[in-house]
């Protein structure tokens, strides 16, 4: 079965860390870009980041920028988001996504294989 099953979430006090992971199962992830999506209450989905099947990383969110970063493990199929100096702007239900090819891009549509989420709650 291909699936993309994300872990890593939960709740951090602002300024705190958490790193994401991404496993894949039941396709070749290295054949694969890879990008981390979110999706904060009451707004819409948006990219955060990016690893196409070479390691060359995109950063798209700008926010993210400098505090994220996302990477992967080809050998042991998994993908990962490493965040840190977290805010509550940061909350949000945190996706993986395969695209439908080896390079990155920002369209939800170009994404064919999705995790089903991970909660991130930053609060005191």
């Amino acid at each position: 079965q291909v699936q993309l099953v994300e872990s890593g979430g939960g709740w951090v006090q602002p300024g705190g860390s958490l790193t994401l992971s991404c496993a894949a199962s039941g396709f070749t992830m290295a054949h694969y870009a890879i990008a981390w999506f979110r999706q904060a209450p009451d707004k819409a989905r948006e990219v955060v980041s990016c690893i196409d099947n070479s390691g060359y990383k995109l950063y798209y969110l700008e926010a993210g920028k400098g505090r994220f970063t996302i990477s992967r493990d080809n050998a042991n199929t998994t993908a990962y988001l490493q965040m840190n100096s977290l805010t509550s702007e940061d909350t949000a239900v945190y996706y993986c996504a395969r695209r439908h090819d080896a390079l990155c891009g920002r369209v939800e549509s170009q994404y064919d294989i999705w995790g089903q989420g991970t909660q991130v709650t930053v609060s005191s």
